[in-house]
């Protein structure tokens, strides 16, 4: 079996990137990004790290992972493969306070959530039904919210490895080093790479890949090509961003594109 990727930007506000794929072997390096994620596992069980800490997806169950918090992802049996669907919301869908709670209950077992969202992505396979999509995009966010209280006891971001990932986003589309980010931080280079990791539960190179791997993918989504897709998510070239973006989702941009 070939692993199958159907990937899309619908005109639905709030929705950034709509994803079916079914993978045979693919494990996703952890990563993060900048949206709202909202998974369904149609086939097989996915198991991921989620802010260092291990989960597996249920039938019938919707998974939410917030953005910026670093996950992975594999089948929780190697020799079968997984069939998912994936809407990519944006950040505001949801309010910044609902981001750990999401961390420290990524299931979602309440019923009509699943329903909303199957509802949604058989809305968004007609353009003919743009309304309905956007319609149950706003009342997923309703149904969702009552089960992200605010987990008790959560460490609060340190504040210079907060600074490191602002810096980091403001300058995706850049070459810079490390010790260029600690002499504009007044930090010594080796406690700022400590201090990210230890907070954010990934390595800064690693969340910059990640970062501009999601940066690509939506610019290839509105039509750029791969080429120009390296050169505006801050990739060298081509090929290094065919590198890294094989890495991470399982194919190449060209495929993902098409």
């Amino acid at each position: 079996m070939a692993d199958v990727i159907h990937a899309w930007h619908p005109d639905v506000p709030l929705v950034q990137e709509v994803l079916h794929a079914q993978f045979e072997h693919h494990a996703y390096p952890s990563h993060t990004h900048d949206s709202w994620t909202v998974l369904l596992v149609d086939q097989g069980t996915v198991t991921y790290d989620l802010d260092r800490h291990e989960h597996q997806t249920t039938n019938s169950t919707v998974t939410l992972l917030p953005p910026q918090v670093p996950h992975d992802g594999r089948s929780a049996t190697p020799d079968v493969p997984f069939r998912k669907r994936v809407l990519y919301l944006e950040p505001e869908w949801l309010p910044l306070s609902a981001v750990d709670a999401a961390a420290e209950a990524p299931t979602l077992f309440d019923p009509s959530v699943t329903s909303t969202v199957d509802q949604i992505h058989a809305a968004l396979n007609d353009p003919a039904d743009v309304l309905a999509a956007e319609c149950g995009v706003l009342a997923l966010r309703e149904l969702v919210q009552p089960h992200l209280k605010s987990p008790v006891d959560i460490a609060s971001d340190k504040p210079l490895a907060r600074r490191l990932r602002h810096l980091l986003d403001d300058r995706l589309d850049e070459t810079f080093t490390i010790a260029e980010a600690a002499a504009d931080l007044g930090a010594h280079r080796s406690h700022l790479v400590r201090v990210f990791t230890q907070t954010y539960g990934i390595a800064p190179h690693q969340y910059v890949i990640g970062r501009r791997v999601d940066r690509a993918r939506r610019l290839l989504l509105t039509g750029h090509s791969p080429a120009e897709a390296a050169a505006q998510s801050g990739f060298h070239d081509q090929s290094h961003l065919t590198r890294h973006f094989r890495r991470t989702l399982g194919t190449t941009p060209g495929v993902f594109a098409a």
